[in-house]
């Protein structure tokens, strides 16, 4: 049977940390930001474990 290809743009999005879980950053945080407030600006840093409902889904992207 074939190996298992990683989708390119799964492994580019999304990490996965030591005890398992998938980790991703937050979304529109890339361009336009002088219209977003401090606070929406704020509040984007930083990156969030994915939610159990789609954590096979990405799993199964990762190839893990």
């Amino acid at each position: 049977m074939p190996k298992v290809k990683t989708h390119s743009g799964a492994k580019k999005r999304f990490r996965v940390t030591g005890s398992g879980k998938v980790k991703r950053s937050q979304a529109n945080q890339r361009h336009l930001m002088r219209k977003k407030t401090k606070k929406a600006k704020r509040h984007g840093r930083g990156s969030l474990i994915v939610h159990p409902a789609e954590h096979a889904r990405i799993e199964r992207l990762l190839a893990i």
